[in-house]
């Protein structure tokens, strides 16, 4: 698989990489553990070397998964993990107080059975805790040879700026696909000011842009979508024009909806890098085809043409969880 490089970082990875957190957390039952080593390995040989966990995949249990699967190719991939929750929970709100970034990442890397985490991003801002005090957080952790890079989530731009100026961010990672476009707007301009890559997370829209997700879908009850008013079966009858049109486009491509969501995802910077994530081996083999899968200008005007004319509904997260992000 091609490689990227996240900004003027200094970090590549491939094309597309591996994002961990449904193996473990939040769209139901866990997948079972050999299962999900045996496919994260899976990723390794098809050529992704760029995998994503965090504490509060669990939590812990997704970055003690990761680290016994990559064991025996360690030197040879990127891990990325985040720190960010009082006890890796959630619902427990949040701390990135330097004390419990330092004790998070000691912690991390006996979970992922290593010696450095290659990027840490912190997994929402804090508002009780200054920016700067957590890049120099950092900061002291890469020079102490822990961490490699340092990366935000979900972060606003006047976060991006503040953390930026005292520990160079590497990495963004945030919500973004052909149903939530929102950082075009004000975080990409920063990002290539600055140099900072960015990481989509939820590039194929939680599963919706796959096609296999409508209005009659039942989600596991310990799904987080069951939550997520983007995904109540109103808003799923009203989205379906979106899965609809991409289905369209793919059929002339002779590809699947999830590519060529994800070949719209790797065409808009050289810089971006989606993480798409999935607990299917025929799946895996799908998403990683979409590195393949070139869309052409005339086809990218399609896209905005067509897609400025819909609109999405539904927020992509209850209240209580958009109060975190954007910070």
């Amino acid at each position: 698989m091609e490689k990227r490089k996240l900004g003027n970082s200094g970090l590549e990875v491939s094309a597309i990489g591996f994002g961990c957190m449904g193996l473990s957390f939040g769209y139901g039952p866990p997948a079972d553990k050999r299962d999900a080593i045996n496919l994260i390995r899976a990723a390794y040989e098809l050529g992704v070397n760029f995998f994503d966990s965090a504490e509060a995949y669990g939590p812990y249990v997704n970055e003690e998964l990761l680290g016994e699967a990559v064991a025996p190719f360690r030197d040879q991939v990127v891990l990325a993990t985040k720190f960010g929750f009082e006890g890796g929970l959630t619902s427990k709100g949040l701390n990135s107080t330097p004390a419990n970034i330092k004790a998070v990442t000691d912690a991390a890397l006996k979970r992922l059975k290593t010696d450095r985490i290659d990027l840490l991003y912190q997994h929402r801002v804090d508002p009780n805790v200054p920016m700067e005090e957590v890049a120099g957080t950092v900061k002291e952790l890469i020079a102490q040879g822990k961490v490699n890079y340092f990366g935000l989530s979900e972060a606003g731009a006047e976060s991006i700026r503040r953390a930026h100026a005292v520990q160079p961010v590497a990495a963004l990672q945030s919500e973004y696909s052909l149903w939530w476009r929102e950082p075009e707007k004000e975080i990409f301009p920063l990002l290539e000011k600055l140099g900072i890559g960015f990481v989509p997370f939820s590039p194929l829209g939680k599963g919706f842009l796959t096609g296999a997700i409508n209005e009659n879908t039942k989600f596991d009850q310990t799904d987080f979508r069951n939550v997520v008013p983007r995904f109540n079966e109103e808003n799923r009858k009203a989205n379906q024009l979106v899965v609809d049109t991409i289905a369209a486009f793919a059929k002339r491509k002779n590809a699947t909806p999830a590519q060529v969501a994800l070949a719209w995802v790797l065409a808009q910077k050289p810089w971006i890098v989606p993480i798409p994530g999935t607990t299917k081996m025929n799946r895996l083999q799908e998403n990683l085809k979409a590195e393949t899968l070139v869309l052409s200008t005339e086809d990218l005007i399609e896209f905005e043409n067509v897609f400025s004319g819909i609109q999405i509904q539904g927020a992509r997260y209850p209240q209580h969880l958009l109060e975190r992000v954007g910070r």
